[in-house]
């Protein structure tokens, strides 16, 4: 049985701690109105550089003359003012985004994590029963964060942020000021009762199979006969078929809507790319330390081996389908398709490139030698870095449609992945300690014990 060290338990709370007043530091400093708006931007221009762009010239009075300028200054005010309040609306979601981005990145850590045990149980793969109990470790995760997720997501339709611009008032309303004739075409499916009852089904169902596969595989434990192992297998077939088709539709209404104008039919597989090969890296990851401790004495290289093929693999066609998507898209040069692209390219060119050469270029470069897919500091280096790369693909995905330009990297976003890691951390190994890491009554578990590669 494996034993949660007081070690790191007590560096789960460090990073919760520190996480939660991070965040609080992050709300308590957001503008709370225009005028405060007004002030950054002042002092902004008065230093001539920093996070703030301010974007709006004042217009020299002096060109226009008589009825002209009045007119003339009317409208500069109407204009200056929609800018102040956009910029408002900006800067207060930062801290609301930052908190999205962490706590949809480690809820989909084990969704992917899931998606990955129940393709080994479908499978009825020789080689990773001796993995089963890890897994199970990182999907225990995904009850916590779906509840904070489904609150975040409520929170959002109650108005307390700006991160969905398709639950903005008047929005679908012809006779308002902020109708958007592309959004309103689109309210038979983007509306928010809808959309919730979509997000607590595709919830409930990820959780209910994690939750009677874990029970079944603990049942196996102690059974006479593999009728427990069987059920697994159905529940497993099931749950994939349901996971495909929610998979996609979560892609588009929990990250594609934050950008209503934009739509791609790749974006659904590359959010699954994205998620799937973070939760092996994770599954890598946990396993490694695990077996650092004196635990997992039945893992060995070749088992390791394989999960790096694995975030090999799927770093690869996360590529394709990154390059797919970006290449046909730009290509095509399609104004409502192309508007995405063009935003990330010229106001997040960092992260934009970074991501690629994070999540390519590095594992691409360091797993795709065999043997170094035995050696455990170069999975861990690798791991780490892919871990980081998809934190920052979902931070450009969602980051763009929420703050706009208004976007740096600080307190409120390292630490919401402080607080969402400690937490994460937290769960896993407290579940980890309820059940012997073997699943020693498993069909398979002799040929995954001496799984040789």
């Amino acid at each position: 049985m494996y034993t949660f060290s007081s070690k790191l338990k007590t560096f789960s709370f460090i990073l919760m701690a520190v996480g939660l007043l991070g965040i609080g530091y992050g709300f308590y400093t957001a503008p709370k109105d225009i005028k405060e708006v007004e002030q950054l931007l002042a002092a902004e221009n008065h230093g001539g550089h920093g996070a703030i762009k301010h974007e709006v010239s004042v217009a020299n009075e002096s060109h226009v003359v008589g009825e002209d300028s009045k007119v003339a200054k009317v409208s500069e005010e109407a204009e200056h003012s929609e800018h102040l309040n956009h910029v408002l609306h900006q800067l207060q979601n930062k801290p609301w985004a930052a908190l999205y981005v962490a706590c949809i990145f480690f809820l989909l850590i084990s969704m992917g994590t899931l998606a990955f045990y129940a393709i080994q149980q479908v499978a009825q793969a020789g080689w990773s029963p001796v993995l089963f109990r890890v897994m199970q470790g990182i999907t225990s995760y995904l009850p916590v964060a779906s509840i904070l997720f489904f609150i975040l997501l409520v929170l959002s339709g109650l108005h307390f942020n700006h991160l969905f611009v398709w639950m903005s008032e008047g929005v679908t309303d012809p006779k308002s000021a902020n109708f958007d004739e592309i959004i309103a075409g689109k309210s038979g499916y983007l509306n928010f009762p809808f959309w919730i009852v979509r997000a607590a089904i595709f919830l409930l169902g990820w959780n209910l199979y994690r939750y009677y596969s874990r029970k079944n595989c603990l049942a196996q434990d102690e059974a006479d006969d593999n009728l427990n192992y069987k059920k697994n297998f159905k529940i497993s077939a099931a749950f994939l078929v349901f996971f495909i088709v929610s998979e996609s539709i979560m892609s588009w209404d929990w990250i594609m809507s934050i950008d209503p104008h934009w739509f791609s039919t790749l974006f659904g597989w590359y959010v699954f790319a994205s998620f799937f090969v973070s939760g092996i890296t994770m599954i890598a990851m946990v396993t490694l330390y695990l077996k650092s401790k004196g635990y997992l004495e039945y893992v060995n290289t070749s088992h390791i081996h394989d999960l790096a093929k694995f975030m090999f693999g799927i770093s690869v066609f996360w590529t394709y389908l990154w390059f797919s998507q970006f290449m046909l898209i730009w290509y095509a040069d399609i104004p409502e398709e192309i508007t995405y692209f063009v935003t990330r390219i010229q106001v997040y060119n960092l992260p934009f490139f970074g991501a690629v050469a994070m999540n390519f270029l590095f594992p691409l470069l360091i797993l795709i030698n065999t043997d170094f897919k035995r050696i455990t500091w170069v999975v861990v280096m690798a791991g780490i870095v892919i871990l980081l790369g998809h934190y920052v693909d979902f931070f450009n995905m969602i980051m763009p449609g929420t703050v706009g330009d208004q976007w740096f990297i600080g307190v409120s976003e390292i630490a919401s992945v402080l607080f969402f890691a400690g937490l994460f951390i937290f769960v896993v190994f407290t579940t980890l300690t309820k059940a012997p890491l073997l699943a020693k009554r498993n069909p398979f578990i002799e040929e995954s014990k001496h799984f040789h590669y």
